[in-house]
């Protein structure tokens, strides 16, 4: 009986404790499941996560800023003027009897253009030079006799003053004659020639320009206020719309005087030669009034404004944020930033749309 006793407790304790190995195994098997559950949890979290970022995410476009040259025209608009440009005139009153050039053509100073009638001019001084011819011999003579102490010192002296009294009359006629000469004042071209053969003339009558072409120059008109920024030497650019050519240069004259009427004073600037260039065509001048050449610049269409004054996008760390700035001058699109960035900032430039400060940004 006893014996059965003890039977029959082992049985009861072997069972009891088959029981508590199972539960621990079971445990350690939900435990082990947990946690691969939760790296699986983890796992999704952060695929999610980085969905939603990815989803959030704005793309922009943008530049890196870098200091700069900075510069601020003045834009004027002017004209191309000859620097030697000349209205040709006779001297005399008389026909034309010759036209001796075409219009396009090309003259040296003193040449003949076209010549007035001078036929009385020249009878008188072919008839003038057979009396000059006679003097000389008569005075030649005399002196010969005077030398060898010939003859009277007034008889000298007669011939010599005749021979000299004619030919300071032929001289005088032969500058007269010369006057019947239209003659080219200056090299260049004829750019204009509105006389005829058989036409009457008369002194300061217009018809004839020569214009010298190699020395053109662009004349402007710049308003008072400007008279402290524009200086002579100031750098310039110079564009030509009519032929989509643009040139650089500098100011080769800039008036001390300001005009009483148009409150303007002039400006000039010489062009090279080119001979696509022409009298009157229009010029526009973009002179240099301001320059920085240590500037931070920004597109204008990156600032933005608010109450708070004017501010742009910026990534840092791929986060937009947004930045007060005080602005300069404007030109050419761009914008000189006095204070809020400095070189190196990463500046939004596109997809400024519903952008907002903190917003995760990808370039």
């Amino acid at each position: 009986m006893k014996k059965l006793l003890y039977i029959s407790l082992a049985l009861i304790l072997s069972a009891c404790g088959s029981n508590s190995s199972d539960k621990a195994t079971e445990l350690a098997k939900l435990k082990k499941e947990r946690a691969a559950l939760d790296q699986q949890i983890a796992k999704l979290e952060t695929e999610i996560g980085a969905k939603n970022a990815v989803a959030n995410t704005k793309n922009v476009n943008g530049v890196e800023l870098k200091e700069e040259v900075f510069q601020n025209y003045l834009e004027i608009q002017g004209k191309i003027d000859a620097d030697q440009n000349v209205q040709v005139s006779p001297e005399a009153q008389g026909i034309v009897t010759a036209v001796l050039v075409k219009a396009g053509q090309n003259v040296q100073k003193g040449q003949t253009i076209a010549q007035i009638d001078d036929q009385i001019l020249r009878e008188s001084i072919s008839e003038l030079q057979t009396q000059l011819e006679l003097a000389n011999t008569v005075f030649q003579r005399q002196k010969n006799l005077w030398d060898q102490k010939i003859g009277t010192e007034i008889q000298y002296l007669n011939a010599k003053t005749q021979r000299d009294a004619l030919t300071r009359r032929m001289a005088a006629l032969k500058s007269q004659a010369a006057l019947y000469r239209i003659k080219a004042p200056i090299s260049g071209t004829v750019d204009q020639l509105d006389i005829k053969v058989g036409q009457a003339v008369m002194p300061g009558m217009p018809g004839i320009r020569v214009v010298n072409s190699s020395n053109l120059k662009v004349k402007a008109l710049v308003a008072e206020s400007y008279s402290g920024k524009v200086n002579q030497g100031d750098e310039v650019l110079v564009i030509l719309p009519d032929l989509q050519d643009t040139l650089k240069s500098r100011l080769s004259f800039a008036s001390k005087t300001i005009d009483a009427s148009s409150r303007s004073f002039g400006v000039e600037v010489k062009l090279p030669t080119n001979k696509t260039y022409r009298q009157n065509m229009v010029a526009v001048l973009k002179i240099v009034d301001y320059e920085n050449k240590n500037a931070i610049t920004v597109p204008v269409n990156a600032i933005q404004k608010s109450e708070r004054g004017d501010y742009v996008y910026i990534s840092v760390q791929n986060k937009a944020k947004r930045t007060l700035v005080k602005p300069g001058k404007t030109s050419g699109g761009k914008t000189e930033i006095l204070s809020g960035l400095k070189a190196g900032d990463k500046l939004i430039t596109t997809g400024l749309a519903e952008l907002n400060d903190g917003v995760l940004v990808k370039f």
